[in-house]
């Protein structure tokens, strides 16, 4: 695909996450009904209303184009431009007034994730990227550290209960004694975190493919890598971490000998 075309396609994700964003703030840390989904899991109107504007968008602009979504499902399938869509990650943040919840969009263009945007509405903090455009933080070029070393590492997960019921245990205690620093700025909004440079590794035990979209694309133009727990950049494992390629190797060998 021309990269003129994928630009286009980079600014309309871009418009609707912010748009669809600030519209979550009518919500945040005012008193919502919570539902529970099928996986308990918690929703709220701010999700389903988010999303279904942004559906809404697409359908007008690209008619043709899949759509899948955290809250309603897949549309046109076999389309070979789908957009994939998370109106608010990190629910349970939104709901206790955390202001590290994102809206993110991820694009693929014949399976292959191309963009990617991360929007943090309560605090205005935009990353972008495209395969080929770079990625950019707030407007600006964006890049991982350069940390080489466990000991100097800032290491980011969501939270323990997930590693625990996902048997990561031991791994993660190795990479807990190893790094300088750990804190649970989780979510997307941690992802983001190392592709500005501002923390090493995030630690991700469990992802659907809304989550990961933007994230692959997001981190590999920023210099650094998204990988599942086995080395594969993909975005349908339902796990995985981003780093810089430095750190990524340690990581690796810590997951291959805890197997």
């Amino acid at each position: 695909m021309e990269q003129k075309i994928k630009e286009e396609l980079l600014q309309f994700a871009i418009y609707l996450a912010r748009t669809a964003g600030k519209d979550t703030l009518a919500h945040f840390r005012k008193k919502i009904d919570i539902e529970r989904k099928g996986d308990d899991s918690p929703v709220t109107v701010a999700d389903r209303e988010a999303e279904k504007w942004m559906r809404g968008r697409i359908a007008e602009r690209f008619p043709d184009h899949g759509i899948v979504g955290e809250e309603y499902g897949t549309e046109r399938e076999s389309s070979s431009v789908r957009w994939i869509l998370d109106p608010i990650d990190g629910t349970l943040s939104f709901i206790h007034g955390i202001p590290l919840y994102t809206t993110l969009i991820g694009v693929t263009i014949d399976n292959e994730p191309e963009i990617g945007v991360i929007y943090a509405p309560a605090t205005d903090e935009l990353c972008e990227a495209g395969i080929g455009l770079g990625a950019r933080y707030n407007g600006k070029d964006c890049r991982v550290s350069d940390t080489s070393v466990m000991r100097k590492a800032t290491l980011l997960s969501t939270d323990m209960t997930t590693i625990i019921s996902e048997g990561l245990v031991d791994p993660f205690r190795i990479l807990l004694d190893e790094c300088r620093m750990h804190r649970t700025w989780g979510d997307a909004y941690g992802h983001m975190m190392v592709a500005s440079g501002r923390a090493d590794i995030m630690f991700d035990p469990v992802l659907n493919i809304w989550d990961a979209a933007p994230l692959l694309p997001i981190l590999q133009e920023s210099g650094g890598v998204f990988l599942d727990f086995s080395g594969h950049a993909a975005i349908d494992s339902g796990h995985g971490f981003s780093s810089n390629e430095k750190l990524a190797s340690i990581v690796l060998s810590v997951m291959e000998s805890t197997r």
